[in-house]
C-alpha cells in the first residue's frame, strides 16, 4: 500500500469526542464530501453539544463553505477546521463560517516531497484535538488569536501498552468475563432470595400452616380418620391387655387384638390407594380448574395460592441472584451452571412422580410387615424357667409335714399360671380365627416345681424348722411365683406388640400427610410459579452460555477461529460516512507504515521540523533506547498464537514531537477490563428480564448477543485509544444500578485506577513537561522553515494548551508529582497523550476572509 492508503483518524471515535470527517479530495480512501458532512451529522453526541474536527485542504475552505454551514444545520455546532496547506502555499482564504467564536483554524504545512501531507503526523494530532476538553480549549485559544488562524507547535508524551501486553491483557480480561465449562452446581435454599427458597427447601409458607388438606367429609380425609380410629382402638386394647388385670382379670376378655392390628393394616392400605389415586389423577404439570376439581372428588382441598410467593414475583427473584452472583466475581459459566441446577431443582414433574415416595412410606413389603402374625413367647428360656420354679417350689417345701403338699403347689401354680398366659395371648382372637402362636414355659415350670418341691419337703422335714419359718418361706414362694407371672406377662405382651407395631401405622400416616401436603404445595399449588422459574433459569442460564460463547469468539483471534494461518486481508471499502471503527482497521496497514517509516526517517536531514532538536531513536523516543514495542496495534489478528506465522509491520518512527512510552500493563488492567465487561454484561441482561416476565421460552438471544458484542467492541476500543482509563459511557434505562456495587465504578471516572496502574508507565515525564518552564522551542512548529515569515514574531500572541488525561494523575501516588502544576492545565476524560498545544498566530496580511458572495463568484 501507498502512504494514501493510511487513514488520518478512527472511523469510530470514543463516546463524546469530536466527530471526525475528512473533506480533502486526495486524502487516503477519500470519498464524496457531501456525504462525509451527512454522516458527520447523523452520529449523536450526548448533551446537545456538537463538536466536529475537520480535515481539509487548505485551499478548498472557501469552496467548502456550504459545507461548513451545513455542520450548523442542526443547531450551533462548534468546528474546528485542520487546514492541510501545501509548500509553496503564503496565504490562507476562508469563509465567515470559520471565524471565532464557534469555528476555529489551524494550518498544518505539508512536509512531504510529493506534496502529500505525512498522515502519521496527522492521526495523532487528530486524536489529541478529538478529545472533548483539548478541543473546547483549543477553540477558545483560537478565539483569542488573530482571525481565529494559528500555526499549532506541539510536544505530546503517548502512554500506551505493548501489542503483547494489551492482546494478553485482552484475553486475560474475557477469560475473566466467561471463565471455563463447570458441572452444574447445586443451589440451596440459604443462597437463594426468599421467593425462591420457598420452592427448594418444600416447607409450607406460614399462611398455609393450618390449612385442612384432607377434609373428613372427602374419601381420603374418612380413609385417614378410619385409620386412626383403628389405630387408637388397637393402642387402647394393648394398654388394657399387658397389665395383671389381662392376666388374671377378665379385663381383656372382649377384646381382639389380632384383628385391630389387621384392620390398621386394612385401612392404612385403603387410605394409600386413596392418596395415589389423588396422585395419579392430578399428575400433570400446571395447576388447571379441571385438577381442582379432580382434587376435591377425591378428598384434596386446595386454598388458593399464598401470599408468600407469586409468579410476578420470581423473574425479579432471579434477577437478584444472577446479580448477585455476578458480584461475588463467579463468570458467566459457573453463573449459568448455578441457574442450571435452579432450572432442575424447581422443573414441575407433576404429583405422579410422588408416587415412587409414597411406595417408600407405605409400600406392600412395609403393610406385610405391618399385618404379619407374630408369636407370643413368655417365660424366658426353658431352663431358666424350670430352675426359677424348682427353687421357689423347694422355699415352700421346707415348712414340716405341709411342705410335702405346698411345695408341688407352688409348681402347680407356676405352670397354671404360664397355662392362662398361653390361653389369654394377645395375639389370638377370641374366636380363634387369627392366631399367631405362642409358649410360655407351662411344662418346665411344673416338673421344675414339683421336683423343687418335694426336695423342699424332705430338707423341711430333716431340719425341723419351725411354724412360722415354714410360714414365711411358703408366703415368699407363693408371691415370687405370682410376680415374675405377671412380669413374664408385661414383658411378652410388650414384645409382641413391639414386633406387630400398630403406632407405626401413625408415624406412616403422618409421612403421607406430609407427603401430600408437600405435593398440594410444591405440584400443585406452585407448579405454575416453578414452571415459570425454572423456565425463567434456564433462560437465563442458556443466555449467560450463549454472551460468554460469543466473548470467546470474539476474544479469539479470527485465524485461529477459522483453524487457519492468519493472511492479512485487505481493508474494506469505505462507506460514505462510516463511523464505525474496529481494531481490525489497523491491521493491514504495514506497506503505509514502512512507506511511513522511511519518509519520517529523512525527516531529519530535510530540516523540516523546526524545534526538533534531538533525533527520534528508531521507536520514535526522543533522547530514550530503543523502545522494542514502538507501534500501537500494528498486528493483523489480535494476540497472535506464538506458533502460528504473522505478517505484521515494521516498527513505526514518530515525529518529532511525539514521545512514545510502553509499558507491559499495571496490576489493575485486568480487573478493571472484567469490571467493564462484567457491570456492562448486567446492564445488556437487564434489558432481557422483561421478556423472560412474558415468555421464557422466547427470549431472543440474538439481540443480546449482537449487544455483548457491542459491548466487546467498545471495551477493546478504549483499551486501545486510552487503555480503558476512560469509564465506558453510562448507559440509560437501567432498572436497578444498585443490583450490583460495581456499577458505581462503571461509570464513576473518580473510581477507576490511575494511568500507571493500567499501563505500568509512570507519569513522571508527563509531570516534568508540565511543570517545565515555558520555553516555545520545546514545541515543534508544523511548518518547514520557510513558513516561519509567516507567522507572528508578537511572543505574547501565541496561546498555549497544557493538557493531561485525568487517569495520569488518579491515585494517591501521583499527588506529589502534580503538586505545582500550571493551573491552566487541561484535565482530559479520555485520552493517552499528553502534552503541550502551542498555537502560533500568523501576521495579519496571510488571512483573508472571504463574504459568501465573493464565494459564489470564486
Amino acid at each position: 500500500m501507498s502512504p494514501r492508503a493510511l487513514p488520518v483518524f478512527p472511523e469510530r471515535p470514543l463516546p463524546g469526542h469530536a466527530v471526525c470527517l475528512d473533506l480533502r479530495t486526495s486524502a487516503p480512501g477519500a470519498y464524496d464530501s457531501e456525504a462525509a458532512v451527512r454522516a458527520a451529522l447523523d452520529v449523536p453526541q450526548p448533551g446537545g453539544e456538537r463538536r466536529f474536527l475537520v480535515v481539509d485542504e487548505a485551499d478548498r475552505l472557501v469552496a467548502h463553505q456550504l459545507l461548513y454551514e451545513r455542520l450548523s444545520s442542526y443547531g450551533p455546532a462548534h468546528v474546528v477546521c485542520l487546514a492541510v496547506g501545501a509548500r509553496g502555499e503564503r496565504t490562507l482564504s476562508r469563509s465567515l463560517t470559520l471565524r471565532p467564536p464557534a469555528a476555529g483554524v489551524l494550518w498544518v504545512f505539508d512536509s512531504t516531497e510529493d506534496g502529500v501531507p505525512g498522515e502519521a503526523v496527522l492521526r495523532p494530532l487528530v486524536d489529541v484535538l478529538s478529545t472533548p476538553e483539548v478541543f473546547d480549549a483549543v477553540l477558545r485559544a483560537l478565539g483569542e488569536v488573530v482571525h481565529g488562524v494559528a500555526v499549532p507547535a506541539v510536544r505530546v508524551l503517548e502512554h500506551d501498552l505493548t501489542d503483547e501486553a494489551r492482546a494478553r491483557a485482552w484475553r486475560q480480561a474475557v477469560e475473566g468475563l466467561t471463565g471455563p465449562d463447570v458441572p452444574a452446581v447445586n443451589v440451596s435454599a440459604e443462597q437463594v432470595p426468599a421467593a425462591l427458597a420457598l420452592l427448594l427447601d418444600e416447607g409450607v409458607p406460614r399462611s398455609l400452616s393450618g390449612h385442612g388438606w384432607l377434609p373428613l367429609q372427602g374419601r381420603a380425609g374418612a380413609r385417614l380418620a378410619a385409620c386412626e380410629e383403628a389405630v387408637g382402638e388397637a393402642v387402647e386394647g394393648y394398654h388394657r391387655v399387658r397389665g395383671p388385670a389381662g392376666l388374671l382379670t377378665s379385663a381383656g376378655r372382649g377384646l381382639d387384638l389380632p384383628a385391630d392390628v389387621e384392620r390398621v393394616t386394612e385401612e392404612l392400605d385403603r387410605f394409600r390407594t386413596a392418596v395415589a389415586d389423588a396422585f395419579g389423577a392430578a399428575g400433570g404439570t400446571r395447576l388447571t380448574a379441571e385438577h381442582r376439581g379432580v382434587l376435591r372428588d377425591r378428598g384434596v382441598e386446595l386454598p388458593e395460592l399464598p401470599r408468600e410467593i407469586s409468579r410476578a414475583g420470581i423473574v425479579p427473584a432471579l434477577r437478584d441472584l444472577t446479580h448477585d452472583l455476578i458480584g461475588k466475581g463467579l463468570p458467566l459459566r459457573s453463573v449459568a451452571a448455578r441457574l442450571s441446577a435452579l432450572s432442575a431443582r424447581t422443573a414441575p414433574v407433576g404429583s405422579a412422580a410422588r408416587l415412587a415416595r409414597l411406595d417408600a412410606i407405605c409400600g406392600p413389603e412395609r403393610l406385610r410387615r405391618l399385618g404379619a402374625r407374630y408369636p407370643f413367647t413368655a417365660g424366658g428360656s426353658r431352663p431358666a424357667a424350670f430352675a426359677v420354679t424348682g427353687l421357689l417350689a423347694l422355699l415352700a417345701g421346707v415348712w414340716p409335714l405341709l411342705g410335702w403338699v405346698l411345695g408341688p403347689a407352688v409348681g402347680v401354680l407356676a405352670a397354671g399360671l404360664a397355662h392362662l398366659m398361653l390361653r389369654r395371648r394377645p395375639n389370638r382372637s377370641p374366636d380363634g380365627r387369627i392366631d399367631g402362636g405362642g409358649a410360655t414355659g407351662a411344662a418346665p415350670r411344673l416338673f421344675g416345681g414339683l421336683l423343687g418341691g418335694l426336695v423342699g419337703a424332705g430338707i423341711g422335714q430333716f431340719l425341723g424348722l419351725p411354724v412360722w419359718a415354714g410360714a414365711v418361706a411358703a408366703t415368699v414362694s407363693v408371691a415370687g411365683v405370682l410376680l415374675l407371672a405377671l412380669r413374664d406377662w408385661t414383658r411378652a405382651v410388650d414384645d409382641w406388640w413391639a414386633r406387630a407395631d400398630p403406632e407405626e401405622a401413625w408415624r406412616i400416616l403422618r409421612e403421607i400427610q406430609t407427603v401430600v401436603v408437600t405435593t398440594a404445595v410444591h405440584d400443585w399449588l406452585f407448579a405454575e410459579v416453578r414452571h415459570h422459574c425454572s423456565a425463567g433459569a434456564g433462560a437465563v442460564a442458556a443466555l449467560l452460555r450463549g454472551l460468554a460463547e460469543t466473548a470467546d469468539a470474539h476474544g479469539q483471534p479470527s485465524a485461529v477461529r477459522k483453524g487457519e494461518h492468519p493472511v492479512a486481508e485487505p481493508p474494506p471499502a469505505r462507506e460514505a460516512g462510516a463511523v464505525s471503527w474496529s481494531w481490525e482497521d489497523w491491521s493491514d496497514d504495514a506497506d503505509d507504515w514502512r512507506d511511513e517509516a522511511d519518509d519520517w526517517g529523512d525527516g531529519a536531514d530535510g530540516g523540516l521540523w523546526p524545534g526538533a532538536d534531538a533525533e527520534p531513536s528508531a521507536a520514535g523516543h526522543v533522547g530514550q533506547e530503543p523502545d522494542p514495542f514502538p507501534a500501537p496495534a500494528a498486528h493483523g489478528p489480535f494476540d497472535p498464537d506464538p506458533g502460528v506465522r504473522v505478517d505484521g509491520p515494521l516498527p513505526v518512527p514518530a515525529p518529532g514531537w511525539l514521545e512514545r512510552r510502553y509499558g507491559d500493563g499495571g496490576p489493575a488492567l485486568v480487573d478493571t477490563l472484567v469490571g467493564d465487561l462484567v457491570a456492562g454484561t448486567v446492564l445488556i441482561l437487564d434489558r432481557c428480564w422483561a421478556g423472560i416476565e412474558r415468555d421464557p421460552g422466547a427470549l431472543a438471544r440474538a439481540g443480546h448477543e449482537q449487544r455483548l458484542t457491542e459491548l466487546l467492541d467498545e471495551t477493546r476500543l478504549r483499551l486501545e485509544r486510552d487503555v480503558a482509563a476512560s469509564p465506558p459511557p453510562r448507559y440509560e434505562g437501567l432498572r436497578d444500578p444498585e443490583a450490583l456495587t460495581s456499577l458505581a465504578a462503571f461509570t464513576d471516572r473518580s473510581e477507576r485506577p490511575d494511568a500507571a496502574r493500567l499501563t505500568g508507565v509512570a507519569a513522571d515525564a508527563v509531570a516534568r513537561l508540565l511543570l517545565a518552564e515555558d520555553d516555545p522551542g520545546r514545541a515543534v512548529a508544523l511548518c518547514g522553515p520557510e513558513h516561519l515569515r509567516l507567522l507572528s514574531h508578537d511572543p505574547l500572541a501565541a496561546r498555549q494548551v497544557r493538557f493531561v488525561p485525568e487517569a495520569m494523575r488518579r491515585g494517591a501516588a501521583g499527588d506529589d508529582i502534580w503538586r505545582g502544576t500550571a493551573e491552566d492545565v487541561v484535565w482530559t476524560g479520555a485520552g493517552r497523550h499528553a502534552g503541550i498545544l502551542r498555537l502560533v498566530p500568523l501576521r495579519a496580511d496571510v488571512v483573508h476572509t472571504v463574504r459568501a458572495e465573493e464565494a459564489e463568484e470564486t
